[in-house]
């Protein structure tokens, strides 16, 4: 049994021994870098010059915040003012630019302070927002609801129907259930009377 097991592993390694130092000669040499610098000069994805990065005038945006917004029919209204200059206030509607000023967008939102307004400037875009400092610093009035004007026709607002009360029913309530009843079920016979009482 040793010998058919040297016999195997001897005849395993003559096997392997020239696969080995064949395969030694079958691995391509490395090229020198050089070899590619041909392509690294003409290549197509290489940058032809540094573009230089404009430099960045003032945002004309960066100080401005919306004070109030309104919706009309006639058109919707903005007030932007400036956190640096307390006199710059602008009003603006969706009608037209005013002093260079215009409405791009309004997204309009139901809580208080998160509408947002993009407007315009010679050709710039910004989108601003509510100064949230000053809301902080402020508390939320107390809407009142815009009423028509007298003699305006408006149709009648309908009242919700009373709703009925009910006294509430007792809980409906099952009896005991046995879980394994007797055999022979006795019968609910109320006790006998003692004669003379």
């Amino acid at each position: 049994m040793i010998m058919k097991r040297a016999q195997i592993l001897m005849s395993i390694f003559a096997l392997l021994c020239p696969v080995s130092t064949q395969r030694a000669d079958d691995i391509p040499k490395r090229f020198n870098f050089d070899r590619y610098s041909a392509m690294l000069d003409r290549s197509p994805f290489a940058v032809a010059t540094a573009v230089a990065l404009p430099v960045a005038g003032a945002d004309f945006a960066k100080d401005l915040y919306v004070g109030n917004a309104a919706r009309s029919p006639e058109g919707d209204m903005v007030t932007i003012a400036s956190t640096a200059d307390t006199n710059f206030k602008e009003y603006l509607t969706t009608k037209g630019p005013v002093d260079g000023y215009g409405i791009a967008s309004i997204e309009w939102s139901d809580r208080v302070g998160a509408t947002k307004v993009t407007i315009s400037k010679d050709g710039k875009f910004a989108t601003i927002g509510f100064n949230e400092a000053l809301l902080a610093a402020q508390p939320v009035p107390n809407v009142q609801p815009i009423l028509p004007p007298p003699g305006a026709n408006v149709p009648p607002r309908l009242k919700p129907a009373p709703i009925p009360t009910l006294p509430t029913p007792p809980p409906h309530r099952r009896g005991v259930i046995q879980r394994n009843p007797p055999a022979n079920p006795v019968p609910n016979v109320p006790p006998p009377v003692p004669p003379g009482t």
